[in-house]
This record gives C-alpha cells, sequence and structure tokens, in this order.
C-alpha cells in the first residue's frame, strides 16, 4: 500500500500504529461485536476509553490535579466565543495579543460579549515576530489574558508562555502535545485534536475550576464549562468515535517518549526545513524572525511566484501533499505535526532542492 506524505494543517496524519490499531478494532471493539462507533456513549466500556483518555492527557501534560479536562465539540472556533462567555465573571475587559490570523480571529469573536483590549500586536510587521513584551499594554483588572501559542498560518510560534496579572488563556490548537507547556501557569488551555491528537470533531479543554465561578447568563448549557464538567463531557453525545482515536494517539505519544521525546523529533523536523529554506540561495523564503519560527508550521515562498503552481503539482505529483498556503497568504506552507516522520520531511527536502537546481 503506497500511502503519501500528508503536510496538511489539519486534519493532517495520523500515526501509522494509530491507524492499524483502529483498523484492527473497527468492526469488533473490546469484545462486544460492535463498532467503536456503534457502542453507547454510557456503556461501560467507552466510559473506561474515555477514563483512560483524560489519564493520559494528565498524565502527559502534567495537569495539576484540581483542573478539570472537557472532551467537547465544535472545535477551537467555538472555543473564541465559549471563553469569555465562561471566565468574564462580573468584568467586562479582556486581554489578547494579536499575532496572527487565529489570534485575530478570537479577538473578534471576544468583541460579541467584552471590552477586547488588543495589548500587543505584530500586524505592522506582517505578523513575522512574537511582539516584544516591553511594550505590552497588560491590564492588571483584565478577567483574563489570551494568547495563541503558534498561529497555523503566519508560522509565528511563542518562546515561551506570557506572563502577566490577570489568568493565563492559550488558545494551543496546533501546539499541543508537540511540546513542554506548563499547564499550571495557565487558567485555561484549549485545542481542537486534529492536529498532534487525533481527528476532527474533538476540542479539549483544560482549566481551573476555580474561573468558573459565574458563566454569561446568556450562555447555554453545552457552551457552559461547569455544566459540563457535571455531566463528565457528556451532556450529549459526544464524539465517540474521535473520543476513541485521540486515546490510541495518547498511548502512542507515551510510547514515543511523551512530550521530551515527541518535541526532540519535531525540532528535528523543523531544523532541516528551516535549514534547507535558508541554504537555499533565496530561492525560497520564510520571513519570520528566527527566534519565533514555528516547530508546527512552517510557510513559505519561492522567490519567483510563478513557479508556485509547478511547485504544487510536482509535489504532489511526487506524493508530497498538503503544501499549498492558507489563502490570505499564498505560497506554501509545510506542517510539521506530530505523525509527520523525519522520513517525509527529508522527502520534502531532497524534493526541494531538486525542483531548485532545475529552476534555480
Amino acid at each position: 500500500m503506497a500511502r503519501s506524505h500528508n503536510f496538511s494543517a489539519g486534519p493532517t496524519a495520523l500515526p501509522m500504529e494509530v491507524l492499524t490499531l483502529a483498523h484492527e478494532e473497527f468492526f469488533d471493539f473490546a469484545g462486544t461485536g460492535m463498532s467503536v462507533m456503534e457502542i453507547s456513549h454510557r456503556s461501560e466500556v467507552f466510559m473506561e476509553v474515555a477514563y483512560q483518555a483524560e489519564q493520559d492527557l494528565r498524565d502527559i501534560l502534567q495537569v495539576p490535579g484540581e483542573y478539570k479536562v472537557l472532551f467537547l465539540q465544535g472545535g477551537a472556533s467555538l472555543q473564541f466565543a465559549q471563553v469569555p462567555m465562561n471566565l468574564l465573571g462580573n468584568k467586562r475587559t479582556a486581554d489578547y495579543l494579536h499575532t496572527g490570523l487565529w489570534s485575530g480571529k478570537a479577538i473578534e469573536a471576544a468583541q460579541r460579549y467584552c471590552d477586547v483590549r488588543i495589548v500587543a500586536s505584530s500586524k505592522a510587521s506582517g505578523f513575522d515576530r512574537i511582539p516584544d513584551v516591553s511594550g505590552w499594554n497588560l491590564n492588571p483588572t483584565a478577567a483574563y489574558l489570551h494568547y495563541t501559542e503558534n498561529e497555523t498560518v503566519h508560522g509565528v510560534q511563542f518562546v515561551d508562555a506570557p506572563d502577566g496579572p490577570a489568568p493565563l488563556v492559550c488558545d494551543a490548537c496546533s501546539s499541543l502535545l508537540s511540546k513542554p507547556i506548563d499547564v499550571a501557569r495557565h487558567g485555561l488551555v484549549y485545542a481542537a485534536a486534529q492536529k498532534n491528537m487525533g481527528v476532527a470533531g474533538l476540542t479539549v479543554v483544560i482549566v481551573d475550576p476555580a474561573l468558573l465561578a459565574t458563566a454569561q447568563v446568556f450562555t447555554p448549557d453545552l457552551l457552559n464549562y461547569a455544566r459540563s464538567i457535571d455531566a463528565q463531557s457528556m451532556l450529549n453525545t459526544p464524539a465517540t468515535f474521535p473520543w476513541y482515536l485521540a486515546g490510541l494517539t495518547l498511548k502512542w505519544i507515551k510510547r514515543s517518549g511523551g512530550l521530551e521525546g515527541i518535541h526532540r523529533q519535531n525540532q528535528a523536523k523543523a531544523e532541516l526545513l528551516y535549514r534547507t529554506l535558508d541554504n537555499s540561495d533565496g530561492f525560497y523564503r520564510n520571513s519570520v524572525q528566527a527566534p519565533f519560527r514555528s516547530i508546527n508550521n512552517l510557510p513559505f515562498v519561492l522567490a519567483d511566484a510563478g513557479l508556485e503552481k509547478a511547485f504544487l503539482r510536482r509535489a504532489e505529483q511526487a506524493g508530497l501533499n498538503g503544501l499549498k498556503g492558507h489563502a490570505s497568504v499564498g505560497g506554501m506552507r509545510a506542517s510539521l505535526y506530530n505523525a509527520i516522520t523525519l522520513q517525509a520531511v527529508e522527502a520534502l527536502t531532497d524534493f526541494m532542492k531538486g525542483f531548485a537546481r532545475v529552476h534555480g
């Protein structure tokens, strides 16, 4: 069976071990004679799947014992609204860092519910960096400080989590489980699964329950974190198959050395691709300042934009898929999530060098 290399920003590749096990269990899960997609989410069999996935996530991320872990639906985009609905309390102001397209979308959504203060932005420089902390205008009375740890479109990533007087909220959609994160420094962390821990349809929220005293009165029960905590993420029928696949992926992360082992692999993959870009004599270009380059999403352009269609076409012919850049910025983008192997990146860089030799 020939498989291509999938560099898409999401959904992206799953580990072959996970795909193989899911295939083996597809028609008969845990001796039930049914697929995991068919069994009741209230059954003891599935409740064990749910419990084990949460425990593995807690182990990998070293989640503080008092924090709650939710397995929800709606993607990270729903969290853009759900966060202010639940965390504002009796405050009307929240701080946001603007570092790219997705933090911009979070800001736009939150403005419907509160006074959003953009404490720093790198928009003027084309989102090529994280704004220098010396210029941040933090509000000590804000309900929370929100940041997007990794910008998938612009390829910008925080070196470390921000500090501030307000509880810290992290959109970790494209980076959770790809590198270490100190959950205890955060009030809330959220991420959709289809980057580093499974498939689309599942969103993980890790939250300090001390922040959940009062949701906004207009918040529907399904969007109320406290209600979901009480119902063990099962206010309605959850996305059982994505939850199951996330559980398999979490086991795979543990077998792969946990966050430290996964992070080393991701760093090696990113370093190889950045080295290829930087050593191409300008044929390929990445505009992000070096300290803030993402290890998850690497956007780049060709010096001759007229070659981009040929690049993408020939890359697909070589089994290298998902390299087209986001529509808002164009160019190319290689997303190097956890399941992308070093061999896949080597195949990409070999192709890029060959393409540059022919057209350079």
